[in-house]
C-alpha cells in the first residue's frame, strides 16, 4: 500500500491536469495551500477556470516543463510511462502517483464513501454530496463531473468524510480504502479491460471484499448482475422491482411541471413523498442510491427531502444548456429559468455524456417522457472502437425512439487505442447497420464536428430538443453555435 506525508509536499504537478479526475485533486491540493502547476494537450473549458484559481498550466507536455523543485507528480492514467513528463519525474527521483493513487492515499484520511457502477456514478455522487451539504454534514466531495452548486468537480468540507466517484476502469477503484460502497448497476462498459460480464463481477466483488466486517455495502437490488456480489459487511439494498430495504414505488412523470415523484419506503415503512426535477427511470435509481447512503449516516430525511428538490442536475448529464432561437437565422443563447420558460417555437439543446448504449436508450426514453410529443433529434458520438465493435447489438437498437439521428464517426481515445483496435469498425459501419435494423429513422453519418455542426442546422425545427450526446470532442460543439460558457469563471473565492 502506498504511504505519502503530504505534510512534506510543497510543490505538487499535475500531468494531464484538465482531466475531470486529475482537475479535481489539483482544486483540492490548491485548497490545502500546496504549490499546484501542471500540464495539457490543449486548452479547454476545465483549464480554464483552473487558471482562473491561479494554478500555472503549460499548453504542451514535455521534459523540460519538469524541474527539480517539484515534490510530486501526478499523472492521468491515460499517461504511459514513456511519457516525456514522467520520464523527466523518474530521472530528478520525484515522486509520481497516477490520480487513482493519490485518491487511494486521500481515502485513507477520511471516512470515505465510495460510488461505483456502470451508470449514475457521478449523477449519484453529485447528489451524495448535496445531501450531505443540506445536513451540514459538511463533507468533502470528488465528483467525476461539475456542479455549478459548486463551481466545479470538487468541494472541500471540513470533516472526516470523502464521498468520492470510484471508476472501474482498469480496476482503479480498488486502490480506494472505503468504509462504505455503493454499488449502482453493473454492466460490461470496458471491453479494453474486461471481456465478459464475468470478469466485471469479478473486479466488482474484488472491491465489495475490500470492506470490513463493520463496513458498509449497498447494493441495487435490482441489477441482475449485483445479485452475484457476496459480502462479508453489512449489507443495505435498494430498488424498484425486487423487495429491498428502500423502494421506490408510484413513480410518476409531470411533463408539464418537468418533475418526476415517488414514494419511499424503509422496510415497508411509509417515509414520504420524492420530487425530483430529472427524468428517467435512471435518475430514480441514483436518488435511491444517494438516500441509501443518507439514511445510513444519520441524515434526517427533511434535508434528503429539500436537497433532492432543488438538485438540477450536473454538468453533461441530461444538462439543458440552452436553445435556439428562431429569428431571422439559427441563434443560439444561454437558457435562463429553464422551469418557467416558455420554449414555444424555440428548440431546447440538452448536453449529455451517454455513451453506452443503455445510457444512450434510456436518456432518449427520458427526454420522450418529459418533452412529449417534441421530435427528438440526436448527435451523437461513440466513444472508442472496442467498445462501439462488442457492444455493436445494443448500439443498433438504442436509436429506435429517436426521430433523427446525426451519428460522428467513433471517438479515438488519444494513448488508449491501437491502430489495430481503430481498424475494428468505423462509424458508417454502424450507420448502415442501423439503417438495415429500423428503415424509417432518420439517421444521417458525419465525419467531424464540423460536419455535425452543418448537419445540426439543417435538420432542427421549431419545438424540438435537440440532444448532443457522447464522451468525446462532441460536446465542443456547443460552444462554437455561441461564444458562451454555461459554467461561469471560478474566482479564487469559491474554493
Amino acid at each position: 500500500m502506498i504511504q505519502i506525508d503530504f505534510s512534506k509536499i510543497k510543490k505538487i504537478y499535475f500531468a494531464g491536469i484538465g482531466g475531470i479526475g486529475v482537475s479535481a485533486i489539483a482544486r483540492f491540493m490548491l485548497a490545502n495551500k500546496k504549490i499546484v502547476i501542471g500540464s495539457e494537450l490543449s486548452d479547454s473549458e476545465t483549464v480554464d477556470q483552473l487558471r482562473n484559481l491561479g494554478i500555472k498550466i503549460v499548453i504542451g507536455q514535455k521534459a523540460e516543463n519538469i524541474t527539480k523543485d517539484i515534490d510530486l507528480l501526478v499523472y492521468s492514467p491515460a499517461l504511459p510511462d514513456n511519457h516525456p513528463e514522467r520520464i523527466a519525474a523518474k530521472k530528478l527521483k520525484i515522486k509520481e502517483l497516477s490520480y487513482p493513487e493519490i485518491l487511494g492515499i486521500l481515502s485513507m484520511q477520511y471516512n470515505t464513501i465510495a460510488i461505483s457502477g456502470t451508470h449514475g456514478k457521478s449523477t449519484t455522487t453529485a447528489i451524495t454530496g448535496l445531501i450531505f451539504e443540506t445536513a451540514k454534514k459538511d463533507p468533502n466531495v470528488m465528483v467525476g463531473s461539475k456542479l455549478k452548486h459548486w463551481h466545479g468537480n470538487m468541494r472541500l468540507g471540513t470533516s472526516n468524510i470523502l464521498i468520492a466517484e470510484a471508476c472501474e476502469w482498469k480496476a482503479h477503484f480498488l486502490e480506494l480504502q472505503p468504509q462504505t460502497i455503493l454499488m449502482n448497476n453493473l454492466e460490461l462498459d470496458h471491453p479494453d479491460c474486461y471481456k465478459d460480464d464475468a470478469s466485471v463481477v469479478k473486479v466488482f466483488q474484488k472491491f465489495a471484499n475490500k470492506l470490513k466486517k463493520n463496513n458498509l455495502l449497498i447494493l441495487n437490488n435490482d441489477s441482475k448482475l449485483l445479485k452475484q456480489i457476496k459480502a462479508k459487511s453489512k449489507v443495505f439494498t435498494f430498488g424498484i422491482v425486487n423487495q429491498s430495504n428502500l423502494m421506490a414505488k408510484n413513480v410518476k412523470i409531470d411533463s408539464k411541471k418537468l418533475l418526476q415523484t415517488f414514494d419511499l419506503y424503509l422496510n415497508n415503512e411509509f417515509l414520504g413523498n420524492i420530487e425530483i426535477h430529472l427524468p428517467g427511470l435512471f435518475n430514480v435509481y441514483n436518488c435511491l442510491a444517494a438516500i441509501s447512503i443518507s439514511l445510513n449516516h444519520e441524515v434526517d430525511f427533511k434535508a434528503i427531502k429539500t436537497a433532492l428538490k432543488n438538485f438540477t442536475g450536473i454538468w453533461r448529464r441530461f444538462d439543458r444548456v440552452g436553445y435556439f432561437e428562431f429569428k431571422n437565422n439559427l441563434n443560439f443563447v444561454e437558457l435562463k429559468h429553464l422551469n418557467n420558460l416558455d420554449l414555444k417555437n424555440k428548440a431546447l439543446v440538452i448536453s449529455d455524456y451517454g455513451h453506452h448504449p443503455t445510457a444512450v436508450k434510456a436518456t432518449i426514453e427520458a427526454t420522450r417522457e418529459f418533452y412529449k410529443n417534441k421530435r427528438i433529434v440526436l448527435a451523437f458520438q461513440p466513444h472508442e472502437h472496442t467498445r462501439t465493435k462488442v457492444l455493436l447489438k445494443d448500439y443498433i437498437k438504442a436509436f429506435d425512439k429517436a426521430d433523427a439521428v446525426i451519428f460522428e464517426e467513433i471517438y479515438t481515445v488519444p494513448g488508449r487505442e491501437s491502430k489495430k483496435e481503430i481498424a475494428l469498425i468505423k462509424g458508417i459501419d454502424v450507420v448502415k447497420k442501423i439503417k438495415h435494423h429500423k428503415p424509417n429513422l432518420k439517421i444521417t453519418y458525419a465525419k467531424d464536428n464540423d460536419e455535425v455542426i452543418s448537419l445540426i442546422r439543417s435538420t432542427i425545427k421549431k419545438d424540438d430538443v435537440l440532444i448532443i450526446m457522447g464522451a468525446g470532442e462532441i460536446y465542443n460543439i456547443i460552444s462554437k453555435f455561441k461564444d458562451w460558457h454555461f459554467w461561469e469563471s471560478v474566482s479564487k473565492k469559491n474554493i
